[in-house]
């Protein structure tokens, strides 16, 4: 393949996802408004979305890469079915997400407290990062899987597809999962 039918593949394969990732990230952002609405009941809450969203896109975008490079070696096949190292690489992936959502409330209490800036209640930030983490890790490594194996059986890159994924899905789902979470430590609390 020559470098500019490269780029045009490249090019071809990445804009329709580009496109839809625009349209994600214009949703986000109205999620955004409504939680900050939830700043009063849960001040300090905006202090960890940055942090919590960031941390969604490094580590499940290392999982798609380890995909990605997978289904490039044929280590891994483009299915569901077990296989042990996809296993492991999604097992890994989880239990880091989801302990870097206690590490983050657990940090961001603590940098408001040494602030003196109000703040909610350190259970409280936990319970709301922790659901919201484990919820947009269901649907992050779901939502790869699907759509890395379905483009890659199609003849695609995966190595296109992985970076707009995983920001798309983990900005959409993040911010609406974190507002779902403050919906429900509200109603708990």
């Amino acid at each position: 393949m020559s470098a500019s039918e490269e780029f045009a593949s490249i090019y071809r394969e990445a804009l329709p996802v580009l496109l839809i990732s625009l349209v994600g990230g214009l949703f986000s952002g109205l999620v955004l408004e409504i939680v900050i609405s939830q700043a009063d009941t849960f001040p300090g809450l905006l202090v960890a979305v940055p942090v919590f969203l960031a941390t969604r896109g490094n580590v499940y975008g290392a999982l798609g890469g380890r995909i990605a490079s997978g289904l490039h070696q044929g280590l891994i096949e483009p299915r569901f079915q077990r296989d042990e190292r996809l296993l492991n690489a999604v097992l890994a992936s989880f239990t880091i997400a989801i302990s870097m959502s206690i590490v983050i409330a657990t940090l961001s209490w603590a940098a408001l407290a040494l602030l003196g800036w109000e703040s909610a209640s350190l259970p409280e930030f936990v319970a709301i990062l922790l659901v919201a983490g484990v919820l947009t890790s269901v649907v992050l490594i779901l939502g790869l899987l699907v759509v890395i194996f379905a483009g890659y059986k199609r003849g695609y890159d995966p190595d296109n597809l992985v970076g707009p994924i995983v920001t798309t899905l983990g900005d959409v789902f993040g911010m609406s999962f974190l507002l779902l979470a403050t919906i429900l430590v509200e109603a708990i609390g």
